[in-house]
């Protein structure tokens, strides 16, 4: 058995190394404890890594590639990462989003200057907008976290107002293109359909992380988060051992406490002879959503944007009108493949030259598609590309692909190419994996799920691996960190 009441070999383990689990392992090591963090991999970083993909001196970014919540987390705020080698670069647009037109909708810092490039709906978003982003420094740590009385309770509840109500309900405060536009963009990264109940909120959060710090782009690739986090747990005395995927508890040193960066169906696997017939049972009902398929690419040049505004962004919605962004999720959610899907784009080296040779550029794109889908969408989301930047095939170098198969064969959370940990719908928003008083401890006694399984969910935030250490401190070591 790996949790032994004698001399453990280690305080506390953490299995997996994706922002969370070296959250965690952080968190618990700041407090004087032994831990040891486990890798499957040959390296660190779950979907915080950066590969040539495509072409020799190409960096792609294998997963994440824009990082709204990286400057916004409350955890890595506390930690000094740009002394162990992380930099972020700020685009001019945190995002931008063209139109068939030619014209585009931005993201910016500014919500003046954002509220300028949506025209007569330019007021209605200041009004949307202004308050949010005025709470968010109130806010923000009870968002990024599990579900409790918050520290601000009217800042709170005028958030709620705004983020409970489906996306779509929620648009039709605008009335131009322009603001539905860039509105369904940003609503449209909680992976569900947007008339769910309360996709408005991630909509709101996106726009307030915009406004509050951008999006930024790691310098050198998603994987210097990673190493980053990395360097500041083994500088603080932690441990780490790579090529070691868990399948048993039985292959885990003793100790005293386990966390795992997992999602259910693995932590069933792995530990589930040990869970309560309630809480396994729970496990087995945890919903997964839709998947994602990916390119990568390799250009002779910058994407031609039609719409300036695009060359300044780091992220690129193209989807269009709202009514195609939402029929493109709704129609992915039932198990039918879009002809024009909603995609994300990000354009790294525009900003960041150590991602290219000189003169040469990388670009990153998924959709979603229904999960578990073998479709290859490499035509369809390149003739979305090239509605909106003509000329875009012909800049092609070479590319690379992954179908959600591949994607959960490079990261196991990756259920069915599920990038989220699950569907963070309103079910499984704040209760996620189940509903408990502590959604990060199990039923049994020194275990506990740390990943995005758990709240605040998706993202690299670093949030649920550190409120499930917060957690594994009290109740396990008697300790209660508190971050500053």
């Amino acid at each position: 058995m790996a949790l032994k009441s004698g001399k453990p070999d280690f305080d506390a383990i953490v299995v997996g190394s994706g922002p969370n689990g070296l959250a965690a392992a952080i968190t618990l090591q700041q407090q004087g404890l032994s831990v040891l963090l486990l890798e499957g991999k040959n390296e660190i970083g779950g979907g915080l890594r950066s590969l040539e993909l495509t072409l020799p001196g190409f960096i792609h970014d294998v997963c994440s590639a824009i990082h709204p919540m990286a400057l916004s987390s409350p955890f890595f705020k506390s930690l000094p990462l740009d002394g162990y080698g992380l930099e972020f670069v700020a685009p001019g647009n945190a995002a931008a989003h063209p139109f068939d037109d030619g014209s585009a909708a931005i993201l910016n810092q500014s919500i003046e200057k954002t509220a300028s490039s949506l025209g007569k709906d330019g007021p209605a978003y200041i009004r949307l907008m202004e308050q949010v982003s005025h709470d968010w420094s109130l806010i923000g740590k009870d968002l990024l976290g599990p579900l409790s009385f918050p520290s601000h309770p009217l800042a709170m509840a005028r958030f709620g107002l705004k983020a409970l109500p489906s996306a779509l309900s929620l648009s039709k405060m605008f009335s131009g293109k322009h603001a539905r536009g860039l509105w369904a963009g940003m609503a449209a990264h909680s992976i569900q359909p947007l008339s769910n109940i309360a996709t408005s909120a991630i909509g709101l959060v996106l726009m307030a992380t915009g406004h509050s710090a951008g999006w930024p782009i790691p310098v050198g690739g998603s994987v210097s988060i990673a190493n980053a986090l990395a360097s500041y747990f083994l500088s603080i005395g932690g441990k780490i051992q790579t090529n070691f995927f868990v399948k048993s508890l039985d292959q885990i040193p003793s100790s005293r406490a386990i966390l795992f960066d997992v999602t259910p169906r693995q932590l069933l696997q792995i530990a589930g002879h040990r869970f309560s017939f309630v809480y396994k049972w729970q496990l087995e009902k945890y919903r997964y959503g839709m998947g994602v398929f990916k390119i990568d690419w390799a250009l002779d040049g910058p994407v031609p944007f039609t719409a300036s505004e695009c060359l300044s962004a780091g992220t690129v919605h193209l989807g269009n009108t709202i009514e195609e962004i939402a029929a493109g999720e709704q129609g992915a959610s039932r198990g039918k493949l879009a002809e024009k899907p909603f995609v994300l784009l990000a354009q790294q080296s525009l900003f960041d030259a150590s991602r290219a040779p000189a003169g040469k550029h990388t670009a990153w794109a998924y959709c979603h598609v229904p999960h578990g889908s073998m479709a290859d969408m490499t035509d369809t989301i390149e003739k979305q590309v090239e509605r909106f930047a003509p000329g875009f095939r012909d800049r092609i170098l070479a590319k690379h692909t992954m179908n959600t198969a591949e994607m959960e064969e490079y990261n196991p959370n990756y259920i069915g190419g599920d990038i989220n940990g699950g569907i963070q719908d309103i079910r499984q928003l704040f209760t996620r994996p189940v509903l408990r008083y502590s959604p990060y401890r199990t039923s049994e006694k020194g275990l506990y799920i740390c990943s995005s399984s758990t709240p605040p969910g998706g993202g690299v935030h670093g949030m649920c691996g550190y409120h499930a250490a917060k957690r594994a401190l009290k109740d396990v070591f008697g300790r209660k960190p508190v971050i500053s």
